[in-house]
């Protein structure tokens, strides 16, 4: 106990006299600084007394996929401060394979009695994942608020970069440089992002032969595999689902003797970090992060404060980024 209260005050900046007024229940202490106390015995890991319990946290989960696609450590940069600036402490869990999986983290974050939690890139996205994590927070009247396309009938308000005009401007970009053969590096089938870019592709393109559409996991080495496949097939322009997939495209070209992108046109989708200093510079769709990061923390903060919000998804518009990836379409 007394080491408690010791770590506590240390973490606050107040006496041990003030956390231990603050966990039983004495008056004299003001409401930012008993606030502040509850925080800290909720980041270090200590439970709160039974009479405190019934209280939320200020505490916000930030529930990401990974770290090594710096498009997510770029969200939660973003977020992370919008939350901070609203007197929110972020909470980052990041799934490991094999380890902690979204749904414990879910089962973590509600033991820890957690004001909301915002979802970037998780398994909502995915129709054939589970999902009963989900529903368990909107039994508890969990804010939640996600990050890019989900599955339907979740209940969650949503912010969304909008895969379709993504997929729009890369299209026309191609076009415009001459490629005909343009094929779609798309991540799983049950994938609801890349299944909208897929519709908009076809929308575009009218008919697009099935051989010029593959799949793989959001990583370089997916990436490679993939693209390698579309390459043999006679595509001369790729459009990639995200940047770690483009990456991997021009990498495959690369090691089949061809030049980028001289012979294959590359598109990216992210704008993540470095994108520009890659050899060649990228040519990708830039994520507006910022604009999109603040409106996810805006809206759970209306969430947590009462204020009823509609569960559907505000669309952003995305950018095209034409950097030194993309070239005329070779003459056969």
């Amino acid at each position: 106990m007394t080491r408690r209260l010791a770590e506590v005050a240390k973490k606050v900046g107040v006496s041990e006299a003030t956390v231990s007024r603050v966990l039983n229940g004495k008056p004299g202490v003001s409401d930012a600084t008993r606030q502040a106390v509850l925080t800290a015995l909720d980041v270090l890991g200590y439970e709160r007394p039974t009479q405190l319990r019934g209280e939320r946290a200020r505490l916000v989960g930030l529930v990401l996929p990974e770290l090594q696609n710096p498009i997510f450590p770029a969200f939660a940069e973003v977020i992370g401060g919008a939350l901070a600036q609203l007197g929110l402490t972020p909470v980052l869990c990041t799934q490991t394979k094999g380890g902690v999986s979204e749904a414990d983290y879910v089962e973590l974050l509600l033991q820890q009695q957690v004001s909301g939690v915002v979802f970037a890139g998780g398994l909502y996205a995915q129709a054939d994942a589970p999902h009963d994590h989900y529903r368990l927070l909107a039994a508890r009247n969990i804010p939640v608020v996600l990050v890019n396309a989900a599955i339907d009938h979740l209940g969650f308000p949503g912010v969304s970069c909008d895969d379709v005009v993504a997929v729009e401007q890369a299209w026309r970009h191609l076009a415009s440089l001459g490629h005909e053969r343009i094929g779609l590096l798309l991540g799983p089938g049950d994938h609801v992002p890349s299944a909208r870019k897929l519709a908009a592709a076809r929308a575009i393109a009218g008919d697009l032969p099935e051989e010029f559409v593959a799949r793989a996991i959001f990583s370089l080495e997916g990436g490679h595999a993939a693209a390698s496949r579309l390459i043999d097939r006679g595509v001369t322009g790729i459009i990639c689902a995200s940047d770690p997939l483009a990456l991997g495209a021009v990498r495959a070209a690369r090691r089949k003797g061809y030049d980028v992108p001289g012979r294959v046109s590359v598109v990216g989708y992210d704008d993540s970090a470095f994108m520009n200093c890659t050899e060649p510079p990228l040519t990708t769709v830039r994520q507006p992060i910022e604009a999109m990061g603040r409106a996810a923390v805006e809206l759970l903060n209306a969430r947590i404060g009462g204020t009823a919000v509609p569960a559907e998804e505000l669309l952003f518009e995305p950018e095209l980024v034409v950097r030194g990836s993309t070239a005329q379409a070779p003459r056969d």
